[in-house]
């Protein structure tokens, strides 16, 4: 558990400095034409730890617009910027981190960006001329930047697998719907959907990445991504609620142990794809317009799809009255578009 901690608070700090240096950012619109140009810089963000760390050069004080950060590169010391990026603090300093902190970079700029970032817990960031390469520092992580295009083309090719999944989620779910009205359903059709949806979501979170590199220029792949989620999470939750499966157990896995369907039947079932279960009635129920509290009367009260699709004129007159009609009604609408094989 610790280790999945640990793994998540780092990359959440990948992200938090990625967005810093997306592309239509002024900080990324500098870099990117100080590689173009072959300069070299380094660019330290201010923190309280800082002080002690950086010694000479001259204060700027100016807002930060791209240009300056280009003019004032040609420099070889660091520049300093104000830690909410809006302003130019100095620029041509020396950085004098503590040596003994150990780093794998070879270049002088590169070692002291990344043990300026460890010691100061703050981003650093250092273009490398001759290697034509953006390095980002930030406390103990490291990431090299990757091009826009060469991020656009990965975008688009992990975009075309999710929809080619999203296509099967959708052929599934259609299974599972015809399974579950008719009472039919083995714990094999639910993981097979679950794991479709596990796999659907982790996919997503590396369009994801992408995408806050890519800031303003991954939009169109963000609104694609957007229409491809659509109600995945809330199908998902209501499929776990039916079969009274564990919440997020599924993230407990690695992605080859959620290729194997039969490791989701015994975390989630402790039972045999073959065994046949009952859907508690949520995910069904809830496509139909009726008032929630008649979905939670009619669960309550008869407790499974199957016994709620099967009870007679008199116990649904008991228990919904007057609304009896409108739940027919609604039932056998759904039963006919789901047998149609249209999405609901």
């Amino acid at each position: 558990m610790a280790s999945r901690i640990s793994k998540k608070v780092k990359e959440d700090r990948l992200i938090e400095a990625l967005k810093l240096v997306s592309p239509g950012t002024v900080l990324r619109t500098a870099i990117d034409d100080l590689l173009q140009a072959g300069m070299g810089a380094l660019i330290v963000i201010n923190s309280p730890d800082l002080k002690g760390i950086i010694e000479g050069g001259f204060k700027v004080n100016a807002k930060l617009t791209y240009q300056r950060i280009v003019e004032l590169a040609k420099m070889d010391g660091a520049i300093i910027l104000s830690s909410d990026l809006s302003k130019i603090l100095y620029a041509n300093v020396l950085l004098f981190p503590d040596i003994s902190i150990p780093t794998n970079e070879t270049g002088t700029r590169h070692k002291a960006a990344e043990r300026t970032a460890r010691q100061a817990e703050t981003l650093a960031i250092a273009i490398s001329e001759r290697r034509k390469k953006i390095t980002i520092y930030y406390g103990r992580l490291n990431y090299i930047l990757k091009n826009t295009e060469e991020l656009l083309s990965r975008a688009t090719e992990t975009l075309h697998i999710l929809e080619k999944q999203r296509e099967l989620l959708d052929e599934l779910l259609g299974n599972l719907n015809v399974l579950e009205i008719s009472g039919l359903v083995v714990v094999g059709d639910v993981c097979s959907v679950l794991q479709r949806m596990e796999i659907l979501m982790r996919t997503a979170k590396t369009i994801e990445r992408y995408l806050i590199e890519l800031g303003r220029e991954g939009i169109i792949i963000k609104m694609r991504l957007r229409e491809l989620l659509k109600n995945v999470d809330k199908e998902m939750k209501f499929i776990l609620k039916d079969y009274s499966a564990r919440e997020n157990a599924l993230d407990e896995f690695s992605f080859d142990d959620l290729l194997d369907a039969d490791n989701i039947a015994n975390l989630l079932f402790s039972k045999s794809g073959e065994d046949k279960v009952y859907a508690k009635g949520f995910r069904i129920l809830n496509k139909m317009k009726i008032e929630k509290q008649d979905i939670t009367l009619l669960l309550n009260s008869l407790n499974d799809l199957s016994s709620v699709l099967r009870a007679d004129e008199v116990s649904l007159d008991k228990l919904l009255g007057e609304r009896r009609e409108n739940f027919l009604k609604e039932v056998s609408s759904l039963k006919e578009q789901i047998m149609m094989a249209k999405k609901i």
